[in-house]
């Protein structure tokens, strides 16, 4: 077997376990599946559908939907959940905002999620091209809507300030785990650096929809999420994603659970009791899945929220 991760080859192997029925998906087959992989290719641009190994690719592609990766295909660090592979980064692409911006405009998307791998050789993290990318999506295609993923940029001042200045309509930045798996899960990043970014955003300009994302299935504890869940509310964050974590290959982290839907309307009724704006929580749930039909919701249930306190 040809190792997608060499980095991570030193690893114990995890046995890929059998999934159950409720999380199973069809291969992708139709003709706008093959048009999206085909402007990609055309474009040369990168996406976290691909990349990631998403299980929802058939049905996103399938109404030209996807998630574009800038910033190159290469992350800097080895996360035990990510697909997306690890070692001497892509050189940056100046060119790249303009064609992200082109794959908008001929998509005819009305909103898009824009994320990227872990730039942490970049002075700026890569925060720069991320506002330059939402500046060509704003000029070429003035009527999308823009969501930005952005990584943690640990350590990169002013990285935040510059992407929350180009004006993004939603910033996400997931969680991923709870703060104790982080060494093991997440072992570059810092739970509370990932949580202060979030608020961060919100002091930046109050008005932005944040948004994170959670996987279960690591083998946290509900109470554990449940905490999570009261910091990013602490932290004023507007929509939270849960989903089941799925193991790429026998060198990630294992399953420790298959959760089962109930548990994850639990998880959403909990979380909407806790006061977040919108909830979406299933086994196939990813950051990005639906994004453009939670924005529209997330901006009527803000509408009711402020016509309920008048």
């Amino acid at each position: 077997m040809t190792l997608r991760h060499p980095e991570k080859a030193h690893r114990p192997d995890n046995p890929v376990q059998r999934k159950p029925e409720w999380i199973r998906v069809k291969a992708p087959v139709s003709r706008e599946y093959h048009e999206t992989r085909e402007l990609m290719r055309r474009l040369n641009l990168n996406t976290v559908c691909e990349e990631a190994a998403c299980p929802n690719i058939g049905e996103c592609w399938a109404k030209k939907h996807a998630t574009v990766m800038i910033l190159g295909s290469v992350c800097t660090r080895a996360c035990a959940f990510c697909n997306v592979a690890t070692g001497r980064p892509d050189q940056l692409d100046p060119h790249e905002p303009e064609r992200v911006a082109e794959a908008v405009a001929k998509l005819g998307l009305a909103h898009v999620v824009i994320t990227s791998v872990d730039r942490d050789d970049l002075d700026d993290g890569g925060a720069g091209h991320f506002a330059r990318t939402i500046r060509a999506i704003r000029a070429g295609a003035p009527a999308t809507t823009i969501e930005v993923l952005t990584p943690d940029f640990l350590k990169k001042d002013g990285a935040i300030e510059t992407v929350v200045e180009a004006g993004p309509d939603v910033y996400n930045h997931n969680l991923e785990t709870v703060p104790r798996l982080y060494p093991e899960v997440r072992p570059g990043a810092r739970y509370f650096a990932s949580l202060r970014l979030l608020d961060r955003v919100k002091e930046l300009n109050p008005a932005m929809f944040t948004k994170s994302g959670l996987m279960v299935g690591l083998g946290e504890g509900r109470d554990e999420i449940h905490q999570v869940m009261d910091d990013l509310r602490a932290a004023a964050v507007d929509f939270l994603t849960i989903g089941q974590y799925l193991q790429p290959t026998p060198k990630h982290h294992a399953v420790a659970a298959f959760v089962p839907p109930a548990e994850f309307d639990a998880y959403r009724q909990m979380a909407m009791g806790k006061g977040f704006l919108l909830v979406s929580a299933s086994p196939l749930t990813r950051s990005s899945h639906h994004a453009g039909e939670d924005f529209q919701r997330l901006r009527a249930a803000r509408r009711a929220r402020l016509a309920a306190a008048e």
